[in-house]
């Protein structure tokens, strides 16, 4: 902080005058454009909403990516809308599962230089530019979260998720993590080093479940989600 002297005036460098504040002060509208555009169309949804996340380099016809169009089928038939991130690999076989089943099937998709491209399976598309602004989309409007195998993105979405129940920033809500074998490692990590060192307690470790089977999955987030969507309060 500077101190100014009596009928001195404050100059700032010119290249903080030429960039950084007023680019930062027109980015500020573009975020509040984002959350602006979001909370309106998907405050009006008038179903439960279930959240897939997943791999976006799972290539179509391997067996996650049936699987996980079968269970965004199954529950889009049985009246869920489902939110993914609206690009290819799991994401795509999650929003065409859900709109074979004839159900709304919304994709965030966000804005990146490679790897990221909207799938033409998402009936309610939104883009996004700042990954902040679509993860609060992916939570809010989501009573129910099944994890697909995935990479940095899925484990951020995953981790994120878990926070928001463990700090009670979130009602609780279901956690699915699909396929033992892949999710074993981390599991095992969590147990024997986060829980052995005091990081985090038992109880987290009841936050989510693992199941292999589709129609495990779909039975499972079934018994557990809302009937009518309820925007989460502290969200």
């Amino acid at each position: 902080m500077r101190i100014l002297q009596p009928g001195k005036t404050l100059q700032e460098p010119e290249h903080i005058l030429d960039s950084t504040k007023s680019s930062n002060s027109w980015r500020m509208f573009r975020i509040m454009a984002e959350f602006i555009e979001g909370f309106d169309l998907l405050s009006r949804l008038e179903v439960p909403a279930v959240t897939i996340y997943g791999s976006a380099r799972t290539p179509p016809g391997s067996p996650y990516y049936l699987m996980t169009e079968r269970i965004a089928f199954d529950l889009a038939k049985a009246g869920c809308g489902i939110i993914t991130g609206g690009g290819p690999g799991i994401m795509e076989a999650a929003n065409k599962g859900a709109t074979e089943g004839g159900g709304i099937s919304i994709g965030l998709n966000i804005d990146l230089p490679h790897e990221q491209f909207p799938n033409p399976y998402a009936n309610v598309p939104i883009e996004f530019k700042y990954f902040f602004v679509r993860k609060v989309m992916f939570m809010k409007y989501a009573t129910g979260f099944i994890c697909m195998p995935g990479g940095l993105g899925s484990l951020d979405e995953l981790f994120e998720s878990l926070t928001l129940i463990q700090t009670k920033r979130a009602d609780p809500f279901p956690v699915v993590l699909v396929g033992s074998q892949f999710w074993s490692g981390l599991i095992g990590w969590l147990k024997d080093t986060l829980l052995t060192c005091g990081t985090i307690a038992e109880e987290d470790l009841q936050m989510f479940t693992v199941l292999d089977e589709p129609q495990e999955v779909v039975e499972y987030i079934l018994s557990r989600i809302p009937p009518a969507q309820a925007e989460p309060e502290n969200l």
